[in-house]
C-alpha cells in the first residue's frame, strides 16, 4: 500500500488546499522543507500528499544523515517525488536487497512520530519503505483521532 506521495507544483499552498478539499481532509505547511505544504486525507491509512515548489530536489544524506533538500532551477535526476510503501519484508531483507544493488538504505525517524527505511532506487529516487511493524507505527501516528488532536491544538 502506498501511504503518501510527493509532487512539485508552481503554487504549493493552493495545490495542497485543493487536494485536501478532494480528500475532505486538512492542509498545512510542511515544515520539513521551506515553502512546502501537505494535504492530509485523515483516513485510516494516513494517506497524504506532500507538495513541493518546482525545482525541489531530494538528495541522500551523508553517512547517517537522512534526506537533504535543495532547490535547483535546472532539473536533475533527483526529484521531489517519493512514496511511502508498506512491504512484506523485514528490515534485514530490505537492506540485503539494497546492498545487493549497491543502493543506499538507511532507517530514519520522521519527526519523532514514526520510522521509515530510506531506500534509494538507483541512488536517485527515494522510496520510504515500511515493514509490517513500521506500517503499524505510521498508521498509529497519523490516525484520524491523532490528526484531529493535532489540528485542534494548532487552532
Amino acid at each position: 500500500m502506498i501511504h503518501h506521495i510527493s509532487l512539485p507544483a508552481q503554487n504549493p499552498p493552493h495545490v495542497a488546499q485543493v487536494l485536501a478539499e478532494l480528500f475532505n481532509g486538512y492542509f498545512a505547511p510542511f515544515h520539513s522543507n521551506a515553502d512546502s505544504y501537505v494535504a492530509l486525507a485523515a483516513d485510516e491509512y494516513g494517506t497524504l500528499i506532500e507538495v513541493y515548489p518546482l525545482g525541489t530536489e531530494m538528495l541522500p544524506g551523508k553517512d547517517n544523515e537522512p534526506i537533504q533538500y535543495q532547490r535547483n532551477e535546472n532539473f536533475s535526476p533527483f526529484i521531489a517525488t517519493h512514496a511511502a510503501i508498506s512491504v512484506p519484508k523485514t528490515q534485514e531483507e530490505i537492506e540485503n536487497i539494497a546492498n545487493r544493488e549497491g543502493w543506499r538504505v538507511l532507517r530514519c525517524n520522521r519527526g519523532g512520530f514514526f520510522d521509515v527505511i530510506e531506500f534509494w532506487v538507483e541512488n536517485n529516487i527515494l522510496l520510504e519503505l515500511a515493514t509490517p511493524e513500521l506500517a503499524q507505527q505510521y498508521q498509529a501516528a497519523l490516525a484520524p483521532d491523532k490528526l484531529a488532536e493535532l489540528f485542534a491544538a494548532q487552532n
